[in-house]
């Protein structure tokens, strides 16, 4: 793409700006085009003509690769790319980059949240209040909800790349013991790693940190989630498929386990009576923990470096090497 101005085609732009993140950076290196949506059935006739396309959930198949024969790149606003056919895209000489790192810290401190909600009900606590519950009490406190310390739990920590890492820091911080899995044997300081079955065994907190891959799917199922404490609560912040719905809203009504936060679900947006609206102890946001301003700031700027060094003949955080 040297010495030529690129056709840049970005989709789901309202998925990384509200108007408060600008996307100058990508404006200035090409003719660009903006959408926010587009309906799967008319996303080639968008594309057609676009030497590269940027995209963050939109599904960039085999099908519609095949009637883009101008396409060579596809740019991802994300670091996940289960979205994209891969393999696809390798046959036909396209380049397909995403954005690896971008959001460690608003991913963790978003996990922990989750976290804290549980160990400290500061959301029950605040409702209590509004409710009246405060100014109706005969003393200056009132114990209302069960809280604990996270000091001496076991934070259990699937998937130990850099986010994993990170929660491992986090958790330290507070006191808490790690243990964690990993895809490739690794000693790190203060981690003791084991295998999936000990960890949901031991966990206090689940935390899952990995992508959706043939392995990963359906890693919390009914057989996994019967081995966990009955005390215990899990977080998703990674990809919804990683959980087995259905086995996941049985565990939380039979108290198999005391709750989850989700942030991602296996089909978004959510559909209605979604079995997590009505699961006890189930709090869900809407895959959000990603999205801090400094995050998509920061996203912004790698995926127009992507698309600069591609333009360039090299190529950086390529997916399709």
């Amino acid at each position: 793409m040297r010495g030529k101005q690129m056709k840049i085609t970005v989709l789901d732009r309202c998925t990384v700006t509200a108007g408060d993140v600008s996307l100058a950076p990508i404006e200035a290196l090409g003719n660009v085009r903006f959408y926010d949506t587009v309906p799967h059935e008319k996303l080639a006739d968008v594309i057609a003509d676009s030497d590269a396309v940027i995209c963050n959930k939109a599904q960039i198949t085999d099908e519609i690769m095949e009637k883009c024969k101008k396409l060579r790149y596809i740019g991802l606003f994300a670091t996940g790319y289960n979205n994209i056919d891969i393999a696809a895209a390798k046959r036909r000489g396209i380049t397909v980059c995403n954005v690896p790192g971008y959001s460690t810290d608003s991913v963790v401190q978003h996990a922990f949240s989750m976290i804290l909600h549980f160990a400290c009900r500061t959301d029950d606590y605040a409702a209590s209040v509004a409710r009246g519950d405060w100014t109706n009490s005969e003393t200056f406190s009132y114990l209302a909800f069960p809280t604990s310390e996270l000091r001496g739990k076991t934070l259990g920590i699937f998937g130990f790349g850099t986010i994993g890492k990170a929660m491992a820091t986090a958790g330290k911080a507070f006191g808490m013991k790690i243990l964690a899995v990993s895809h490739r044997p690794m000693t790190y300081e203060g981690v003791e790693f084991t295998d999936t079955d000990t960890l949901f065994a031991r966990a206090d907190y689940l935390t899952l940190h990995c992508p959706l891959t043939d392995e990963t799917r359906g890693l919390v199922n009914f057989r996994t989630l019967s081995l966990m404490k009955p005390s215990a609560v899990i977080i998703n912040t990674a990809r919804g498929g990683v959980v087995e719905e259905a086995a996941l809203t049985a565990a939380l009504k039979n108290g198999t386990i005391r709750g989850a936060g989700i942030d991602v679900l296996d089909t978004e947006p959510m559909y209605k009576n979604h079995p997590y609206l009505t699961a006890p102890n189930c709090y869900v946001t809407p895959h959000v923990a990603w999205a801090a301003y400094e995050a998509r700031a920061r996203l912004i700027d790698i995926v127009a470096e992507n698309i600069r060094a591609f333009a360039s003949g090299n190529p950086i955080n390529s997916v399709t090497k």
